[in-house]
């Protein structure tokens, strides 16, 4: 699916929740995401956000995360014969805002307001095209290379990955359940 924010053409690819729900383009959910039998639903305006690297709350590990999918991504690329991507601060910083608002349940895994952060980015940095991948999981050893083997499965998450970008960022949030939320945006200058 290919959608356009003001100045950025976009591709969104499918959404893939790691041990739970999946998504689909549309954002349709194809498997339940409400609290199970002994989980407690979330209460709007109370926060389940553990940390998230790089603010005030942010932690070693998330940071490590970050890194250890960045890396993951770039492996897979020069792999391909395909250059590296820059990690770039300030698309790390909307991707972090992102896997924040989606651990805090201030928003559902996925692409809500996608368009608001290429539109934020588009105000600092060149941003000719742009693409997002989000992941989640619970319980892996290695949260990264589960939620980067997830993106490699998809054609349209690994599309994404391969894509004619230059820069990316990458943002890691976790929540008291130990859920942990990544986002990956992509530009291409």
């Amino acid at each position: 699916m290919t959608t356009r924010a003001r100045r950025c053409p976009t591709a969104l690819g499918w959404i893939v929740r790691l041990r739970g729900s999946i998504v689909d383009r549309d954002g349709e959910w194809l498997a339940d995401r409400r609290a199970r039998p002994g989980q407690r639903a979330h209460t709007p305006g109370v926060s389940r956000v553990v940390r998230a690297a790089g603010t005030a709350h942010g932690t070693s590990a998330n940071a490590a995360l970050e890194r250890a999918a960045y890396d993951q991504v770039n492996g897979h690329r020069r792999a391909r014969g395909l250059a590296p991507l820059a990690l770039d601060p300030r698309i790390s910083q909307e991707a972090r805002l992102h896997s924040l608002a989606m651990a805090d349940g201030r928003t559902p895994l996925g692409h809500d307001g996608f368009a608001d952060r290429v539109d934020a980015l588009s105000r600092v940095m060149t941003c000719r095209r742009s693409a997002e991948n989000v992941a989640s999981n619970k319980g892996y050893p290695d949260p990264a290379s589960e939620a980067v083997r997830g993106w490699l499965k998809s054609r349209a998450h690994r599309e994404n990955i391969e894509g004619p970008y230059g820069l990316t960022g990458i943002g890691v949030a976790r929540n008291t359940a130990g859920e942990v939320f990544f986002t990956q945006i992509f530009v291409g200058r």
